[in-house]
């Protein structure tokens, strides 16, 4: 069995932003050599998120709507976390709803994706470097 790891890194200049990642999973898939197996794709920050889905702007700011309206960022006061300097309870909170993976089948070399489906990099409380872990295993 071969086992490939690969880090991505983002910083975001807003506080919040949705990265399409596909390209680079699949870029890591290709230099993986794994031709059947699984990848994990995984944000390494409780404040970022990954996640799969269709790679369309009106979802994207639908999304922003309904993750503001479940957390919304203001008041920073209204969360007990923040109390301890931070600002950011918010962004913990979107990334526990928003997940903090996804695994995807390789089947011949290939992604084995649904229709549409795309993966994407969620950041909730950007402007500092952050990563994701890209782990793939299989034959």
């Amino acid at each position: 069995m071969k086992s490939y790891r690969k880090e991505l890194w983002f910083q975001t200049p807003g506080r919040r932003a949705f990265i399409n990642i596909t390209g680079e999973v699949e870029q890591a898939l290709r230099d993986s050599g794994v031709r059947e197996g699984l990848v994990l794709v995984n944000a390494m920050h409780i404040t970022a998120s990954v996640f799969i889905n269709d790679d369309e702007s009106g979802l994207h700011a639908d999304y922003e709507k309904w993750l503001e309206q479940l957390a919304p960022h203001e008041p920073v006061s209204s969360y007990r976390h923040n109390r301890t300097g931070e600002d950011n309870a918010d962004a913990h909170m979107k990334r526990q709803v928003m997940g903090r993976e996804v695994v995807v089948a390789i089947t011949e070399g290939r992604l084995d994706f649904g229709p549409w489906e795309q993966i994407f990099y969620g950041e909730f409380d950007g402007g500092r470097r952050k990563r994701v872990l890209i782990k793939i295993i299989g034959e």
